[in-house]
Order: structure tokens, then C-alpha cells, then sequence
């Protein structure tokens, strides 16, 4: 049996203001070819779908589109998509009995008091499967006690604790667990993740997936990677760049092999990149002459898809004309234009980046923003308190649960 692990695919996107919807086309196209040409036989969605708890309905467009495209070119296809932290529980939920009829199962929300729903039993040409669909825990979600230290840690691990022995206790064929969140010691992308490791959220430890589990298809984390070392443990990343920091990484799918027991092997498939991004002077910061003549040496307008540009100038540039000069070296460029950035430079830190475009501002991690703010106001260069950073992970969770609601 094959099992193609995706996730993260945020279809809707707005990437600095320009829409992804073509290059989401090309993936999803690339998709549907890779589930025939490697005879796939379940494919799970470990999370965000979609980009915001509200996509515009083309993004939903999109996602059925592939569905019923999937299902003609693969007829005993099976597919497990679970809702991540940006996916709307309730969203995902509502089209399920829809969804159902094209062997489509679809988890948004975890049930405190029936954890046997997030169990799945699959059949397909290959044999059973037996599947923990494991959706992104909110503590709304959770039995927490909240004077336990760690509650929302130990509510996670009850919640997959009880969700796996149910399904060792029905098991048929192998085990897979499905989750989306952020296990200790993965590797974030540093400016394009919703950061939902503060207060210690971070801190899941791969411990609660059992020994039971013969495969873990993990999203939220936007790099492909095992978890503690372990070859079927995995997340399987995003199947684009998300931000510039992303621009040299070879964004991948993976293919978990499975006998009658449990997984053999897991391989990875590099996703075709559709649109490329492109950071101007790839290191450090360049004057607006030298930034111009950067800007010359990219392509011309091309019939091939343009590339994502985003401009490095150095702080000290007076010329107060800089931006419609750059406006006129990128005139006649096959280029999405994503902002400057504007990098100081001091002896004691090496280079700085200061953001002049309001693009930017949600790549911004809020406890950078807190720390910030907290020096500025006590006038030193300690960080933010525990406690404090504790209130702000409780008011960010809360906001997202009514978010979702």
C-alpha cells in the first residue's frame, strides 16, 4: 500500500499582496499526475488547507475541483484531510457529508468526550489501514486542569493517548497517526509560520504518538523533517515557498510504503516549482545604483511565470527619489514586486533589518514584538518575563478559538 503524505497548502494565500491561485493550480495539476503515475492509494492532508479560517470560496473551489479530478484518474483513491491551526474546525466540518461521497474523510474538530471519532477504519485494493486523523488541538478542545503546570501540553497528550488506544483496540493493517502541530525540537521556517510555540506549545514531545504508531504525518512546520531522529515519524512540509527564507529549499511530498503490518520505507518527491522567489542582493544590502543594476540583469517579460522580487537597500541611501527609480528599473521585468527592505548596519550586530513596507508586518514573530516591546518600555535589554509571555500565548489561543468559531 502507498500512502502520499502532503500538508500545509494555505490555498488562498495572498503572498505580499499577490495571488497564489495559478501556482496552487500547477501544484494541485502536478498533484493529480503524481497520485496516477505512482499508483497511490490514500493521500492525507495533515492541515492547513486553507490560508484563513475564512478562504475566499475560489480557494474552496480549488480543493473540491482537486478532489473530484483525483477521484477520476484514481477510483479507489482514499483521502484523510485533517484542519490545521489556520483552517476554520468548523469549516472543514461542514462539508464532510459531501466530501464522504467521493471516499473523502474529512476530522476539523477534536471531541473531548468521543475520541474514537477521529479514528478512521480505510479499505483499499492494498488492504486495511487503520487511521488516528488528529486535527490541530485548540484547549477548547481539551480536558485541562489549569492548575497543572504544562495543562495544555498534557491535555494534548491525553487527547492522542485515548484516540490510540481506541485504535489499537479495532486496529486492522497498519497504524497511521495524523497531527498538526509543532513537536519539540522541529525546525520552524523562520518568518513564514504562524507562531503557535509560545508558552511552551513547542514542547510536544514525540513520546505521545506511542509505540503503536507505524507512521506519524505531521503538518505546521513548513520544512520537511523527521522527528526525533526517526525515518516514520515525518512532516511533510509545504509544497511551495511561503516566504523569501525559503527561496533555496526543495519543497517535497512524501511516499510512506506499506506492507500488511507496517511502513517499509518513506521517500520523497520534489515539488516542481511553479513561480520562483528571489531576494535582491541575495546577502547583505546594496546601495539604489547597485540595487538597479541587479534589477537589469533579471529577465524581461517572459510568456514564463514571473518570479517573486523582494529589494535589500542599505539605510544609509539618502536619495529620497529611490522608489521611483527602482519603479523604473522594474518597468519592463517579468517580476511580482514584494517590497524593500530597508538593513541598518552596526558594528555590534552585524546587519539589521528594518521593514518599510506594511507587507511585512505579519511575518513578524510576537514574541520578537513582545521582548521589543518590553525593552522599549523598561529601557533595558532584557527579554519579556515567562508570565508574560504565558498571558500572551492564553490571549493568542483564545483569540483563534473564536477565530474558529
Amino acid at each position: 500500500m502507498k500512502v502520499l503524505h502532503t500538508s500545509d497548502w494555505h490555498l488562498g494565500q495572498q503572498f505580499y499582496e499577490h495571488s497564489r491561485t495559478q501556482e496552487h493550480d500547477a501544484f494541485l495539476t502536478w498533484l493529480c499526475d503524481t497520485l496516477t503515475e505512482q499508483a497511490i492509494d490514500v493521500l492525507v492532508i495533515a492541515g492547513d488547507i486553507y490560508h484563513t479560517a475564512t478562504p475566499p470560496a475560489s480557494a474552496e473551489q480549488q480543493l473540491y475541483s482537486f478532489i473530484k479530478r483525483a477521484k477520476e484518474s484514481r477510483p479507489n483513491l482514499q483521502v484523510v484531510i485533517i484542519a490545521g491551526n489556520h483552517d476554520s474546525a468548523n469549516r472543514i466540518e461542514t462539508a464532510k457529508p459531501l466530501l464522504h461521497a467521493f471516499d473523502t474523510h474529512v476530522v476539523g474538530r477534536y471531541n473531548k468526550h468521543a475520541p474514537e471519532e477521529v479514528v478512521l477504519s480505510l479499505k483499499s485494493e492494498k488492504g486495511p489501514l487503520t487511521v488516528v486523523a488528529m486535527p490541530f488541538l485548540r484547549a477548547g478542545d481539551l480536558m485541562l486542569d489549569s492548575q497543572q503546570p504544562d495543562a495544555y501540553q498534557h491535555g494534548v497528550n491525553a487527547a492522542y493517548l485515548s484516540s490510540i488506544s481506541h485504535a489499537v483496540s479495532i486496529k486492522q493493517g497498519p497504524l497511521l497517526v495524523m497531527g498538526h502541530l509543532h513537536a519539540k525540537g522541529g525546525d520552524i521556517s523562520s518568518d513564514s509560520e504562524r507562531n503557535i510555540t509560545i508558552g511552551g506549545f513547542d514542547s510536544i514531545n514525540a513520546s505521545i504518538f506511542t509505540e503503536h504508531a507505524d507512521y506519524v504525518a505531521l503538518g505546521h512546520l513548513h520544512k520537511s523533517q523527521r522527528v526525533a531522529k526517526s525515518e516514520f515519524i515525518r512532516y511533510s512540509g509545504t509544497p511551495m515557498p511561503m516566504s523569501f527564507s525559503e527561496r533555496h529549499y526543495q519543497h517535497q511530498v512524501l511516499i510512506a510504503q506499506f506492507d500488511s503490518q507496517t511502513c517499509t520505507s518513506v521517500t520523497s518527491l520534489l515539488v516542481p516549482r511553479y513561480q520562483d522567489v528571489c531576494l535582491l542582493p541575495e546577502k547583505g544590502s546594496a546601495t539604489l545604483d547597485e540595487l538597479c543594476e541587479l534589477i537589469n540583469q533579471l529577465p524581461s517579460k517572459l510568456e514564463t511565470p514571473p518570479q517573486y522580487v523582494r529589494l535589500r537597500l542599505n539605510a544609509t541611501e539618502t536619495d529620497s527619489q529611490f522608489r521611483a527609480k527602482i519603479d523604473e528599473a522594474l518597468a519592463d521585468k517579468h517580476v511580482r514586486f514584494c517590497g524593500i527592505e530597508r538593513v541598518h548596519s552596526n558594528n555590534d550586530d552585524g546587519q539589521q533589518t528594518r521593514f518599510d513596507d506594511l507587507g511585512s508586518v505579519e511575518q513578524l514573530d510576537p514574541v520578537q514584538l513582545l521582548d521589543l516591546a518590553f525593552q522599549q518600555h523598561m529601557g533595558n535589554t532584557e527579554r519579556a518575563p515567562e508570565a508574560i509571555k504565558q498571558c500572551l500565548a492564553h490571549v493568542m489561543t483564545t483569540l483563534d478559538e473564536v477565530e474558529q468559531s
